[in-house]
């Protein structure tokens, strides 16, 4: 992700490029999906596999664009809500969660205390973790980290997870799969309904 966002403005014109060339992507197994002939079947195995990646790939991008942006208001810790702070003192938060002897709990307190009204730093590159296998659960726990509400998500986890994610990895697998076009083309609109109110709810949740 090469993104760099300073502004809200800036912020918006990467989500929108990362939400458009996957429309036209998308838009082309589409396309072979709906015609007749031998190459059809193919296509739709192909453009689920796609698909998928372009799901794990805006999620996973749209939510690093937003911690770019977050993080270049320069605000201190103190004023960040507690979901970013964790992006930016991950490591000496480890430390209190796993650590077992008491000077290390202390020092990794301590640090993280002094640490408050210095300039948030995020660690962008290594925040969002999709363990290239985005199922819902995966999702609802990214999605949390950014503080925003997954209720709008739920009716569709099984759907991520049965018809989307289920189906990539059997693809994946050399698994032979007959989906119908109909089906593709429903999942298609599906998965890019809930990309694009991701990418709503981080535009709501920037401003």
């Amino acid at each position: 992700m090469n993104y760099k966002v300073r502004t809200l403005s800036e912020m918006q014109d990467a989500l929108d490029q990362e939400m458009g060339w996957r429309i036209k992507e998308i838009g082309v197994f589409r396309v072979g999906a709906g015609t007749n002939g031998p190459q059809r079947k193919p296509f739709i195995r192909a453009g689920v596999a796609l698909l998928y990646a372009h799901w794990e790939g805006f999620i996973k991008n749209s939510s690093e664009i937003y911690l770019s942006y977050v993080e270049s208001r320069a605000l201190p810790y103190s004023e960040l809500k507690s979901c970013f702070v964790v992006f930016g003192l991950k490591g000496k938060i480890n430390t209190l969660i796993e650590g077992r002897k008491s000077l290390a709990n202390v020092e990794a307190m301590d640090f993280i205390f002094s640490q408050m009204n210095e300039t948030a730093k995020l660690q962008i590159n290594a925040a969002v973790r999709t363990d290239s296998n985005l199922t819902s659960t995966v999702f609802h726990n990214i999605a949390l980290s950014l503080d925003i509400n997954t209720s709008p998500y739920e009716t569709k986890f099984n759907l991520i997870d049965s018809s989307l994610v289920d189906r990539r990895n059997k693809i994946a697998h050399g698994e032979f799969l007959d989906i119908k076009g109909s089906e593709f083309s429903t999942l298609v609109d599906e998965m890019l309904s809930l990309m694009r109110l991701f990418k709503t709810d981080i535009e709501n949740a920037a401003s």
